[in-house]
């Protein structure tokens, strides 16, 4: 059945056809074929080499409008009261205890947020927390001496990006019940971001393709200014 939904919504996208933004947009929402809520994400290629450490790009971003789960925010810190971490928003609190509690298998959380201080510590569990994503890092703002800004950023929705091996960048943009204006706001905030972050050893055209789908949607080629 989902094949069927799939073969007769893609007969509404014109592979030859650019899609100005709004117009993606509609159609993204409009060839969702799920029966929950479907994600709105989009696809940025980009002219990169990946084998160059300068060009593999990677970093946090909060957009104008997120739509994403709440994450699970553990602070490690010796500078804020357990008070001051769980006013700010963390699920969870504590020093070299919870560093224990991780060794021992303990991984109930998204998002661990630090000081420099515990690095040492933590960096220790890299076999534990680097395959899941999970290990702190100054680029991503999760080594900090401002912890508590840091935890209120994340628990608003502030998202890691990073390029594949291709030089594409993955992220979710809205969802299918959204209103069309703010998945607009987010695809627009996003672009101009990634156009921000051009290194400066790139050749030629840096963004090549964009590509907007729905969950288990097909893709829609998006017009964008190089």
């Amino acid at each position: 059945m989902a094949g069927k939904k799939f073969k007769s919504v893609k007969t509404l996208v014109d592979n030859k056809k650019i899609y100005p933004v709004e117009e993606a947009v509609a159609l993204a929402k409009k060839t969702s074929t799920t029966k929950f809520d479907s994600s709105i994400d989009i696809v940025i290629k980009l002219n990169l080499d990946t084998t160059k450490a300068e060009q593999q790009l990677r970093g946090t971003i909060a957009l104008p409008h997120y739509f994403g789960k709440s994450k699970r925010v553990l602070l490690i810190s010796s500078d804020v009261t357990k008070e001051q971490a769980e006013a700010a928003g963390a699920d969870y609190f504590g020093e070299s205890d919870k560093i224990a509690d991780i060794k021992n298998g303990w991984l109930d959380f998204d998002v661990i947020i630090t000081t420099p201080k515990f690095m040492p510590e933590l960096s220790k569990l890299g076999k534990i927390l680097g395959p899941k994503g999970l290990m702190p890092n100054p680029k991503l703002g999760t080594v900090t001496p401002k912890p508590l800004d840091a935890v209120k950023e994340f628990k608003k929705g502030k998202m890691n990006y990073r390029t594949d091996t291709y030089g594409n960048i993955h992220m979710t943009v809205g969802k299918a019940s959204a209103a069309n204006e703010k998945i607009v706001e987010n695809i627009d905030a996003l672009v101009s971001f990634i156009k921000s972050k051009r290194p400066s050893t790139v050749k030629g055209d840096y963004i090549q393709k964009i590509y907007l789908s729905s969950t288990m949607g097909p893709s829609i080629k998006v017009a964008f200014e190089k």
